[in-house]
């Protein structure tokens, strides 16, 4: 079931008047802040409001039936043609108010326990320090972002003039730890948008998707995180049908000013259909660190713009990059207290990563070769090669398959080709049958082999 918005701006808006703390009671819960403490409706409360000198009167109930809260409003008569709808547009406007100046942003995670009921969602305070100016990314991008987003917050009557969903769909695609999650964090910090990070794992069917987008806000992060390994995987209860109409199917019409993240360690095995513009309206690739991006990080761990043993790593990161951003963070953290420790340890952990990658590289190309030696089919007799050629008779009898892909119930018999004035004499006849023999002392060879093994 989808969550009435309306309630949730009503239930603001009034937990904002002054006129809560002159109540009998109400429910006190802390803020995020140490000192801060929040005013709360209690049930069966009444909130007296006043109105373009109207009185107007709420009482949060609940339903016995649906055991679903709801407000009940109550305006004179003689009062309701003249303020109702200009009172509740006042609603809606001290709501904006109110969620302009909010500076929490919350992180949403979906759950399918049936003790939450209808609701789909639950949250916690997005406390994450992650900033655009704290990623390790190109200057460049980062600007590039950064209008892109911009540009994004003012263009509504844009995509309402030219017919198109007021969202953006982003793919940040690489391998672990080079930034994509934190990422994420700088774009909610930066917009203030709240952050719905739906897991694929708890949703059953394509209807469950569904509702999770409807109870989703506005103003939001939709992120997906790690879509590829869940679309590689055969037991994914969600088909490619249910992804695709949820990043750009009717349903995802139901809310303006969304952004859709989705995250993928590489998308070269993914289906083009997920890939292309509509669905995917700006591709983010996220490498291993090199070493401008290792200056970067020295200069925000370490506090270093200069280091004697910066050509050492240079020379090593020329040699190709083999570190994630997290991998060499994490290692001037612990050493952050000894500068010239952490870049010699940068750089032995950088040589040992490269060796194993060598290492690891060459026994995949040694297993290719040994596999193409297995497969490569004996060459043909150099009598095959000239002017005459072969041609497959069928005959009855057991099928098989001769090497180059002949029957086992076809012969071969040699055809002599117009203009070729030679004919088959016991030299080809001879090398046609050394050909076959030797064929079949491999097959006797392999035989033996397994019998031994």
């Amino acid at each position: 079931m989808q969550e009435n918005q309306l309630y949730r701006k009503i239930i603001t808006y009034l937990n904002s008047l002054p006129c809560v703390e002159d109540s009998d009671f109400t429910n006190l819960f802390s803020g995020r802040k140490s000192n801060e403490i929040n005013l709360i409706l209690d049930a069966n409360q009444k909130i007296v409001d006043n109105f373009l000198s109207a009185r107007v009167t709420w009482i949060n109930e609940k339903d016995e039936k649906t055991g679903l809260k709801l407000f009940v409003l109550k305006i004179r008569r003689n009062d309701k043609r003249r303020i109702l709808r200009p009172y509740l547009q006042h609603v809606h406007a001290k709501f904006d108010e109110i969620e302009q100046r909010r500076e929490e942003v919350r992180l949403f995670v979906n759950i399918n326990d049936e003790l939450y009921g209808n609701r789909r969602w639950i949250s916690v305070p997005f406390t994450h320090p992650a900033t655009f100016d704290t990623m390790v990314i190109e200057q460049d991008l980062k600007n590039k972002i950064k209008a892109d987003l911009e540009t994004f917050l003012k263009s509504k009557q844009h995509y309402n003039r030219i017919g198109r969903i007021w969202k953006r769909n982003y793919l940040l695609h690489g391998p672990s730890g080079t930034g994509k999650s934190t990422f994420i964090a700088a774009m909610a910090n930066f917009l203030n948008y709240d952050v719905y990070n739906i897991d694929l794992s708890k949703v059953s069917k394509e209807s469950d998707l569904k509702v999770l987008l409807l109870q989703s806000t506005s103003k939001s992060l939709i992120v997906i995180e790690d879509l590829d390994n869940y679309l590689c995987n055969k037991s994914a209860t969600l088909s490619l049908s249910a992804i695709l109409n949820f990043m750009d199917g009717i349903f995802s019409c139901c809310g303006d000013e969304r952004i859709m993240i989705f995250t993928m360690n590489s998308k070269d095995q993914i289906d083009l259909t997920v890939l292309r513009p509509g669905r995917i309206d700006h591709h983010i690739h996220f490498p291993l660190c090199d070493f401008n991006a290792f200056k970067s990080l020295a200069s925000s761990h370490l506090g270093l713009k200069d280091h004697e043993l910066f050509p050492q790593v240079e020379e090593n990161f020329q040699t190709g990059s083999v570190l994630s951003p997290a991998e060499i963070s994490e290692i001037m953290i612990s050493n952050r207290s000894s500068p010239s420790r952490a870049l010699k340890l940068v750089i032995s952990t950088h040589q040992s990563n490269s060796k194993l990658v060598r290492l690891t590289t060459s026994d995949k190309i040694e297993t290719i070769e040994n596999s193409n030696e297995v497969n490569v089919a004996p060459k043909h007799p150099l009598w095959l090669n000239k002017s005459r050629s072969v041609r497959p008779v069928e005959e009855p009898g057991e099928s098989g398959m001769y090497p180059q892909g002949l029957i086992k119930s076809k012969s071969v018999r040699p055809m002599v080709e117009s203009g070729d004035s030679g004919t088959f004499g016991k030299e080809a006849v001879s090398e046609l049958r050394k050909f076959y023999g030797l064929i079949r002392i491999k097959s006797s060879r392999k035989k033996s082999f397994d019998l031994d093994a």
